[in-house]
């Protein structure tokens, strides 16, 4: 956060850290309680992240006051309102903010009056001035979910109402058309809300809380019904094809064995996301996966897209219709893009610096589950397959990727 309200300082404490990039960065204190802070003679230490882990990964002991005297910046806080900048900073990094105080490194240490003071952490925007809010790991976020919102938006002008008419006509896909298009709905109003978060954050380094909480709760349950849907259709498929004719329309085949094996993965996802939201919480969908919970999260998504990949590819060597062997393939294209952006983004991640991780993870994984939404819409929608085996040949389908019609609308 780049805007902090600080009550309960104890002799030691990291109030926070910060991600400063460019010349003439700036720290901002308002104390409340001067006397207070004058008679603790309470300073403000700055550590450059790769230098701190260095003092308490190192060989050699330091003693507490050796420790805190190689800070790279320090300022003394003895005014109601006070200043530092930070320059000369060669690539974003992360520094951290600790208060140090003249009872900090004595072993007999006696609770005394807190401190309350504000903290605004400020980097330099597009014309030098100390005035913007983001740090460096999440600047361009906001005109990325713009962006998003935008196109959202613009394609929602275009197709919805095909879409919307397409779905109150019953076919053998329709209730996959329902669930993906929620799942649809859910990513759209995630992207809205964070929109609307970093639009607040960008004016007073706090944003709108309820909305970042908003936007990861709305992902996650998109995640869940991505993650039911595509489940289902591959386990129906793959049991429903070792108990029926070759012959029947490819639909959904809902079986007592696949809803259960999805309800378990559902569940077991569905924990684990929210495990992570509490290990991590800031506001962002995509988290750094330097938790448990996180790592977890990522063998549960390779593993899932390779059971799905086995699956797909027992259905695809068997089936002798060119038509619908097409359809698997390119659906097991959308299932593993959907499932491996996340733990391959992260993977490739760890290779930039760390500043470019969260930002390269986020607008990485949003694109790529959205080409993975346009592929299954086009697969459903399209005259390809369901022209020759499924009743939704008996209807207009308003989005096609027939070659074969003219006048046709791409997804």
């Amino acid at each position: 956060s780049c805007f902090l309200l600080v009550t309960d300082i104890k002799a030691e404490q990291l109030i926070v850290f910060f991600k400063y990039q460019g010349d003439h960065a700036l720290l901002c204190v308002r104390i409340k309680n001067i006397a207070v802070a004058v008679t603790k003679a309470a300073r403000l230490h700055l550590f450059q992240a790769q230098e701190w882990q260095k003092l308490q990964n190192g060989i050699q002991d330091h003693s507490c006051t050796e420790m805190f005297s190689k800070a790279q910046l320090t300022m003394t806080v003895n005014l109601t309102e006070q200043n530092l900048t930070v320059s000369q900073i060669p690539y974003p990094e992360t520094w951290y903010v600790f208060y140090v105080d003249k009872f900090t490194c004595e072993e007999n240490y006696s609770e005394s009056e807190d401190i309350q003071f504000e903290m605004v952490l400020l980097n330099p925007d597009a014309e030098g001035n100390p005035l913007d809010h983001f740090s460096a790991g999440e600047s361009g976020l906001h005109e990325f979910f713009f962006l998003l919102v935008l196109a959202y938006f613009v394609t929602a002008c275009i197709y919805a109402q095909s879409l919307w008419q397409t779905i109150k006509k019953s076919g053998p896909m329709h209730t996959v058309l329902k669930v993906l298009t929620i799942a649809l709905l859910l990513q759209a109003g995630s992207a809205f809300a964070n929109y609307l978060h970093f639009s607040s954050y960008s004016k007073d380094g706090i944003g709108a809380p309820f909305m970042g909480s908003l936007a990861e709760l709305c992902d996650i349950v998109s995640q869940i019904q991505m993650l039911y849907l595509l489940l289902s259709l591959c386990m129906g498929w793959t049991i429903g094809r070792m108990k029926k004719s070759h012959g029947r329309p490819l639909q959904w085949d809902s079986t007592p064995t696949s809803t259960g094996i999805a309800v378990v993965v559902v569940v077991t996802q569905s924990f684990l996301l929210i495990w992570e939201q509490f290990e991590d919480t800031n506001h962002h969908s995509y988290h750094s996966h330097h938790g448990l919970a996180s790592g977890l999260l990522i063998g549960l998504r390779v593993c899932l897209a390779l059971s799905l990949a086995a699956g797909l590819y027992q259905i695809i060597t068997v089936e002798r219709s060119t038509l619908k062997r097409e359809f698997y393939i390119t659906f097991a294209k959308a299932c593993i893009l959907w499932f491996l952006c996340h733990p391959c983004l992260a993977t490739i991640a760890v290779i930039f610096r760390e500043y470019q991780r969260e930002k390269i993870i986020t607008i990485g994984v949003i694109l790529c589950q959205c080409i993975s939404m346009v592929i299954l819409y086009r697969l459903f929608l399209s005259h390809s397959l369901y022209w020759e085996v499924s009743s939704l040949s008996s209807v207009t389908l308003p989005l096609t990727v027939s070659s074969g019609h003219k006048n046709r609308h791409h997804f």
